[in-house]
C-alpha cells in the first residue's frame, strides 16, 4: 500500500501561537462568517484577498466580534468556490500567500479576534496530487484506494455503480477513460465530477487530515468549520438507496457511526493545543438524538443549526425551531449556534420579504418576488431576536450591512448549482456579491472591477453610508454585539419563554432582560420594563409589526448608560 502522505514545503513554526486560555470562549462567542473573495480586494484584480481582509481588521474590531471563520482559502481551481482544495497547505495566489495567511491570523488575535478555517473532509480537487496519481495509476493500484473507483453495471460496465443523489442534482458517479482510450471505471463524487470523495476506511486519509489539523493550529488557528461533517464516511458496500425515501439509519453514506471515531480523534489533536481550539460541524440531521451525538464530550465542540435559518416568518414555526434546538443540545451541554444565512443561503433581508419566507435549497427560483421594505424590518428584527438567544452567534458578511439577495445576469453566474440544475436553479452567487464600503457607485470602495457584478443601488447600504447614520443596520448590529458582550443577563443569564400572545416570541434572559418580537400584523403594547435597551425600529409606546426590542426589567449596573435605538 502506498502511504506517503503529501508534505508541505512551508516551514512548520514552532508553537508559539498560544492563544488566550478564556475557557469556554467559542459558548457565547461572535463569529463572523469571511467569504474572502466577496469580502475586500488589496490589490486591485477584483476578487477579494487577504491584503484586503487585513486592511479592514479595524471595521471587524469596531462590529465587535470574537472571531472570523474563513471559507476555504486555499488552493484551488474554485470549481465550487474552493470547497475543490488541491493543497490544504498553501493559500491560493488569488488571495494570497501562506505568509499572509499567518500575519492575518496574527494580527486578528492582536486585536482580540480569532480564527476559525474551513476544512472539507469529504472530497478533495480532481486537481489534487493524490487524484492525478490516482488516475495516471490505473485499475486496481494503491493510489485508487484513497477513493472510491468501481466498476461500473452491467456486460460493458456502462451502468452508475449505484443509485445515490447528489447533493448538487446529477449524477454522483464519472467514469474516467484508460490510458488507451477505452472507457475505464468510475468515480464517486457527491457533489461536482471535480470532487471526488475520499475512502475515509483509509489510514492515508485519515493520517493526513489529522496533519492538516495540526499544519494549522501550530500557526495559531482557533478551530476548524468542518464542511458535511455528516458525509464522509461510506459503507463499503456500496448498496443502493431503497426506493423510496432514504432510511433514517443506516443510510449508506449520511450519518454512518464510524463518523464518531474521526471526529473523536480530532478532538484529541485540538486537545494538544492550549488556549481551546474548537470543532465546528456542519450537520444537516432532522434526528434530534443523531445530531446530539456529534456533540458529545471528546467530539465536536458546537455544531450549525440550521433549523432555524429554514423556518419562516411565523412565531410558531421559529418558536418550535428554538424549543427544539435547546433540547436538543441540552442533553450533551453544547451551546446552542444560531445563523440566520451564509455563503449558500438566500439572504434574509430578501428571503424574509418573500410569501414563503421559508428556506429550502430546492425552492430557489429566478424572479420570485420580494418586498424589499418588509424583508428589511424583518432582518433587522430577526438579527436581534436571534443575538437575545443563549448560545453562540454567526454573522454572514454583509449581513450586518442590510444588503439583499442579488438576482445576477446569467453570464455573471458561476456557480455550479445552477448549471446542474439546468439554468432552473439561480445558484448561491446572489449572496456572495463583493461587499460595498464606500462611494456611491460601483466597486463602493471594495477594489478593482469585482468578480460579480454589485447593484446600481447599493450607496446607501456602503459601510461609509451606514457609518454616520444611527438608525442603520449596521450600527444595530454594533449595539447589539455590544450588548450581549456588556450585559451579564445576556451573556450568561438562564433561558424562559414568556405568553404576550400567538403573533409574539418573548423569552426572558436571566431575570433583567426580555426579548420580545412581533411576527404579527398590527402592534403589541411593551410589558412593563425599565428602560429599552435596543430595538430594531422607533418605539412609540408599542412593538410595531416586524420588529424586534429588547427591554431591561429594572437598572443593570453593569453598563454605563444606556442604548437607545
Amino acid at each position: 500500500m502506498d502511504t506517503d502522505v503529501l508534505r508541505s514545503t512551508a516551514p512548520v513554526p514552532a508553537r508559539t501561537a498560544t492563544l488566550p486560555a478564556d475557557e469556554g470562549w467559542w459558548r457565547t462567542a461572535v463569529i463572523y462568517q469571511v467569504y474572502v473573495r466577496s469580502f475586500a480586494d488589496g490589490n486591485g484584480d477584483g476578487v477579494g484577498d487577504l491584503a484586503g481582509v487585513r486592511a479592514r481588521l479595524g471595521y471587524l474590531k469596531s462590529l465587535g466580534v470574537d472571531a472570523l471563520w474563513f471559507n476555504p482559502w486555499y488552493r484551488s481551481p474554485l470549481a465550487d468556490g474552493g470547497y475543490d482544495v488541491q493543497d490544504y497547505r498553501d493559500i491560493d495566489p488569488r488571495f494570497g500567500t501562506l505568509e499572509e495567511a499567518e500575519q492575518l491570523i496574527a494580527e486578528a488575535l492582536a486585536l482580540g479576534i480569532r480564527t476559525i478555517i474551513d476544512i472539507v473532509p469529504n472530497h478533495i480537487s480532481d486537481q489534487h496530487e493524490w487524484f492525478q496519481r490516482a488516475l495516471a495509476a490505473g485499475p486496481g493500484s494503491p493510489e485508487r484506494e484513497r477513493f472510491w473507483f468501481h466498476p461500473g453495471r452491467g456486460e460493458n460496465g456502462d451502468g452508475i455503480p449505484t443509485n445515490w443523489v447528489s447533493s448538487f442534482q446529477g449524477e454522483t458517479w464519472t467514469r474516467t477513460r484508460n490510458p488507451d482510450g477505452t472507457p475505464g471505471e468510475w468515480y464517486l463524487h457527491l457533489f461536482t465530477p471535480e470532487q471526488p470523495d475520499l475512502n475515509w476506511n483509509h489510514p492515508d486519509v485519515r493520517r493526513e487530515h489529522e496533519d492538516i489539523l495540526r499544519f494549522w493550529f501550530d500557526r495559531g488557528v482557533a478551530g476548524v468549520r468542518i464542511d458535511s461533517a455528516a458525509l464522509p464516511v461510506k459503507d463499503a458496500a456500496l448498496p443502493d438507496l431503497p426506493p423510496g425515501s432514504a432510511p433514517a439509519i443506516g443510510h449508506p453514506h449520511i450519518d454512518r457511526d464510524e463518523l464518531h471515531d474521526i471526529y473523536r480523534d480530532w478532538r484529541a489533536v485540538a486537545d494538544e493545543y492550549e488556549g481551546e481550539r474548537v470543532l465546528v460541524g456542519e450537520v444537516w440531521l432532522e434526528d434530534a438524538e443523531r445530531f446530539a451525538r456529534y456533540l458529545r464530550p471528546g467530539e465536536m465542540h458546537t455544531a450549525f443549526n440550521f433549523g432555524f435559518m429554514t423556518q419562516p416568518w411565523s412565531a410558531q414555526a421559529m418558536r418550535d425551531s428554538i424549543t427544539r434546538t435547546l433540547a436538543e443540545h441540552a442533553p450533551v451541554g453544547a451551546p446552542a449556534t444560531w445563523v440566520l444565512s451564509n455563503h449558500d443561503v438566500t439572504r434574509p433581508a430578501t428571503r424574509y420579504g418573500r410569501a414563503d419566507s421559508s428556506f429550502a435549497f430546492d425552492r430557489k427560483r429566478f424572479g420570485t418576488p420580494t418586498d424589499a421594505a418588509r424583508g428589511r424590518e424583518r432582518a433587522r428584527a430577526a438579527a436581534l431576536l436571534v443575538a437575545a438567544l443563549p448560545g453562540s452567534l454567526y454573522i454572514y458578511q454583509g449581513d450586518e450591512l442590510g444588503l439583499p439577495e442579488v438576482e445576477l445576469p446569467l453570464d455573471a453566474i458561476e456557480d455550479p448549482m445552477h448549471f446542474r440544475s439546468g439554468g432552473v436553479d439561480p445558484g448561491r452567487d446572489g449572496c456572495r456579491v463583493p461587499l460595498p464600503w464606500s462611494g456611491t457607485a460601483t466597486p463602493y470602495g471594495f477594489g478593482g472591477t469585482p468578480w460579480l457584478p454589485q447593484p446600481g443601488d447599493w450607496a446607501p447600504l456602503s459601510v461609509d453610508a451606514q457609518e454616520h447614520d444611527p438608525a442603520s443596520t449596521l450600527n444595530l448590529y454594533r449595539a447589539a454585539i455590544a450588548l450581549r458582550r456588556d450585559v451579564e443577563d445576556l451573556a450568561e443569564g438562564g433561558f424562559s419563554w414568556l405568553e404576550l400572545g400567538a403573533d409574539v416570541l418573548a423569552f426572558r434572559r436571566g431575570d433583567g432582560v426580555l426579548s420580545i418580537t412581533n411576527l404579527g400584523p398590527t402592534p403589541v403594547p411593551l410589558p412593563a420594563h425599565h428602560e429599552v435597551l435596543l430595538a430594531s425600529t422607533p418605539l412609540d409606546g408599542a412593538l410595531p409589526p416586524d420588529s424586534t426590542a429588547w427591554l431591561a426589567l429594572r437598572p443593570l449596573p453593569e453598563r454605563a448608560g444606556g442604548a437607545h435605538h
